[in-house]
């Protein structure tokens, strides 16, 4: 049967381009469909514009460290909406590149809300396409809980977009989102709680990690409460908000920003007409070759609920285009060892295994570890630390994980993971020469492991 498409891809974010670009290269005839904007979460409502948001929050500490070295500044005066107006242009400009980057590649792009009609049938503003394959790229949406009053509360879509920067927050939520938005509006002025039902955020995350961020952002003045959960939501008179907690007690704010996960964004999309199946957390189930139960198509990204970042989103999309298309260049994508940032302020940098998990995995581990005020902040009043761990196979000495918070965690950690991606033991850190004076160099100086 001669198809319109060798392959369709329904999501433009970053998986479903990178897979649509790179099957074009490889001479496959290529549509995408994208009802929303060019360049999906990453671009528009997530990686992107929040380092942008956390990079405007971080200016505080600077003017506030600028005196111990000599600068003195005048008043320091914010304005929120000079800020989303510059975010915007910058997503803009980003959505015109990834059109570009589509077109030029020879990529047919649709622009509107894509169907499944059958297992080889797209239909889309009316009009129906047939292909060889269908890849399913619609990535994740966020989720706020089903509680009384819900409507007057947003998630991370909405919070890049509000006129104005609210008083009053409360944050509601564990994970690294949370975390971050949490930094955010604390960083921007505004009076911020956190909110967590458990006993401490950031879930599966080396357990150093997370009480050192804990001692850190209560340093910085910012309201963490755990084993606080919110029942209902109530708008007042004049606009605030009040919010009744589970144990009674009740809190005023003008914004709730909930960030309490994320479902997979398959609204309106035919899976009934395919034999597509979810698994039992309703994400698109896929075997390792990212093949769902239909055999004409496929899934990648957030929408299959694997690792749910772009990096790993991108690694996916390539390898659905290279086995299709160019079978000789496929690899298989590696989970193992993926490096992460949550940007919070300070951010976390990490890769490889937590502490909780070497132990589990049944490792005799030696933890090194080291905290310590950078020499940025010696000049100044700040006495925030920076933690940087090793977790190394006591048997073996492979290093198994490798976590940091502090400045630039991110950038550090980066370079680290090639290193434990290729194996480095404890002697290649011990015997690896430092660049000095930088907080990158405590990595390869921490020579005594710590009491267990």
């Amino acid at each position: 049967m001669a198809y319109d498409f060798d392959l369709y891809v329904i999501g433009a974010g970053s998986g479903g381009v990178r897979a649509a670009r790179f099957a074009a290269g490889f001479g496959a005839k290529v549509a995408v469909a994208e009802s929303r904007y060019l360049g999906g979460t990453c671009v528009n409502v997530g990686c992107v514009p929040k380092k942008l948001l956390v990079y405007g929050a971080h200016f505080a500490e600077d003017f506030e460290q600028a005196s111990g070295f000599g600068w003195s500044l005048g008043e320091a005066n914010f304005d929120w909406a000079t800020l989303i107006a510059n975010k915007d242009r910058e997503i803009n400009r980003l959505n015109g590149i990834y059109r570009n980057l589509l077109v030029n590649s020879g990529v047919t792009l649709h622009e509107g809300h894509a169907r499944l009609v059958d297992p080889h049938q797209v239909e889309i503003n009316g009009e129906r396409f047939t292909a060889k394959h269908i890849l399913i790229a619609t990535g994740g949406w966020p989720q706020i809980p089903d509680i009384p009053g819900r409507e007057h509360a947003i998630g991370s879509n909405e919070a890049f977009f509000l006129k104005e920067l609210p008083k009053r927050v409360l944050v509601v939520g564990g994970g690294y989102i949370a975390v971050e938005f949490a930094g955010i509006f604390h960083g921007l002025g505004a009076k911020t709680s956190l909110l967590y039902r458990g006993d401490l955020f950031l879930r599966g995350f080396d357990g150093a990690v997370r009480k050192h961020l804990q001692e850190e952002l209560t340093k910085r003045g910012l309201d963490l409460q755990f084993n606080a959960d919110i029942e209902r939501i109530e708008k007042q008179v004049d606009g605030s908000l009040k919010a009744t907690l589970k144990d009674g007690r009740v809190l005023e704010a003008d914004c709730v920003f909930y960030a309490t996960g994320r479902r997979p964004m398959l609204d309106n999309l035919g899976l009934e007409n395919t034999g597509v199946e979810l698994d039992e957390r309703g994400f698109v189930q896929v075997n390792d070759l990212y093949e769902t139960t239909e055999a004409s198509i496929l899934a990648i990204g957030d929408v299959i609920g694997r690792v749910q970042l772009t990096p790993v989103a991108l690694a996916e999309g390539m390898a659905v285009a290279r086995r299709l298309f160019k079978p000789e260049q496929y690899r298989p994508v590696d989970y193992a060892m993926i490096p992460t940032a949550v940007f919070s302020l300070p951010n976390i940098g990490t890769v490889g295994l937590t502490e909780e998990e070497a132990k589990k995995n049944g490792h005799k581990v030696q933890i090194f570890e080291s905290r310590f005020r950078p020499m940025k902040l010696t000049l100044t009043d700040c006495q925030e630390k920076t933690l940087m761990k090793l977790v190394v196979d006591a048997d073996t000495d492979k290093v198994l994980g490798c976590h940091m918070v502090g400045p630039d965690a991110g950038e550090i950690v980066q370079g680290l993971a090639i290193a434990l991606k290729a194996g480095a033991t404890k002697r290649h850190f011990d015997e690896t020469i430092g660049v000095h004076p930088t907080a990158a160099e405590e990595f390869v100086t921490m020579r005594t492991p710590v009491a267990d």
